[in-house]
């Protein structure tokens, strides 16, 4: 009986051993594990409300690749390009990253603005755009010198801007997008195209908005085709016209075809021999684009740029197509955070209030001198 409580006794032992052993290794095993998914899973150990419930079709598509978004913030729209920012942000999971070109006077009101709301986790750049490359390429009127914004010209240098990306998309501080900008992004452009815009008179909303002149939506509205270079050129003046607010680009057969160059040198003439339509529909950044990338340009889905919501048309809208909208655009005299736009409560729903209050108060003043 001495010799069976010794072989228990041992027995014990031996079990109590290689329980302990086998505990050691599953807490090894844990912490591998744990090792393996916080190097390997783009997610790690995040709390679970972390992961999004992604329909398939984001699964299938996912991927690290970055996705590039360029973006003009002047100091006095500065919150249009926050609100645009964090409507794009919030639609998607994909890796996108913010380059968000500014003059020097303007980075640091911006850093403020973005560190010191909910958009602090967004990835971005800061870009500090400088004028003098515009230098003997646009007319500037003495007396209207304030009205000169070198910031509309930023989409012009979208190589030395973004100099690691293929592919980019540019949007106006104008806007809001209500959809996934990855849809957008895999916009397929034609062999031999650099970029993708919406044209303006198959575009849904040109259907709704008031024609103008006529001119507005052909190249007749953007050049003035009285002057012998344009004339040369052989484009037929009816051609429809494209926004340039909203485009997609492929930087690669941007740099083969040196597009940049190309746009320079009609800016360039247009200061000697005035090119542009003196009725112009619209920016003086449109007229080279429109020249440099006629019947050369791939065509973006018109929901992705529903625009004329500054202006009268946009009252036009139904609150069912504002809503289908996968981007919506207050291109024309009314901007959003004026409140007398139409649907500017869609914009409203997506500013994050400035936390130094300058551009709370430039609202106020804009609201002020629109209800005159």
């Amino acid at each position: 009986s001495c010799k069976f409580s010794v072989n228990i006794s041992i027995l014990i032992v031996a079990v109590v051993i290689f329980l302990l052993v086998l505990h050691h290794n599953f807490l090894s095993l844990s912490d591998f594990l744990k090792r393996e998914l916080s190097d390997s899973s783009p997610l790690g150990l995040q709390p679970i409300d972390f992961i999004p419930a992604a329909p398939q079709r984001l699964i299938d598509e996912r991927n690290d690749k970055e996705i590039s978004v360029v973006i003009a913030a002047s100091d006095e729209r500065l919150g249009g390009a926050i609100a645009a920012m964090n409507s794009i942000y919030h639609h998607t999971r994909s890796n996108v990253v913010f380059h968000i070109v500014t003059l020097n006077d303007t980075a640091d009101h911006l850093r403020l603005w973005l560190s010191g709301t909910a958009l602090k986790n967004m990835r971005y750049r800061i870009l500090d755009f400088d004028p003098r490359v515009l230098e003997g390429k646009v007319q500037v009127d003495p007396q209207k010198a304030d009205s000169f914004k070198p910031l509309t010209f930023a989409r012009f240098y979208l190589p030395s801007l973004v100099p690691h990306a293929e592919k980019v998309i540019y949007v106006d501080d104008d806007v809001i997008v209500q959809d996934d900008i990855l849809d957008l992004y895999n916009t397929p452009l034609k062999p031999g195209h650099a970029a993708a815009f919406s044209d303006d008179c198959d575009s849904t909303s040109s259907k709704v908005a008031v024609r103008g002149a006529g001119n507005q939506y052909n190249y007749i509205g953007f050049l003035d085709y009285k002057k012998e270079t344009i004339r040369k050129l052989a484009m037929k003046a009816n051609t429809c016209s494209f926004n340039p607010g909203v485009f997609v680009a492929n930087l690669t057969e941007w740099r083969l075809q040196n597009i940049t160059k190309q746009l320079e040198k009609w800016m360039a003439l247009n200061v000697v021999e005035e090119l542009y339509s003196k009725t112009l529909a619209g920016s003086i950044t449109t007229p080279p684009l429109l020249i440099v990338f006629y019947k050369q340009h791939s065509s973006i889905d018109p929901m992705w740029n529903v625009r004329h919501l500054g202006s009268s048309a946009g009252k036009r809208y139904s609150p069912q197509f504002v809503k289908a909208a996968k981007l919506l655009h207050w291109n024309g005299h009314f901007k959003p955070w004026g409140r007398t736009a139409s649907y500017a409560e869609v914009w409203e729903k997506w500013y994050v209030p400035d936390p130094t209050g300058k551009f709370n108060l430039l609202r106020r003043h804009s609201e002020a001198y629109e209800a005159k």
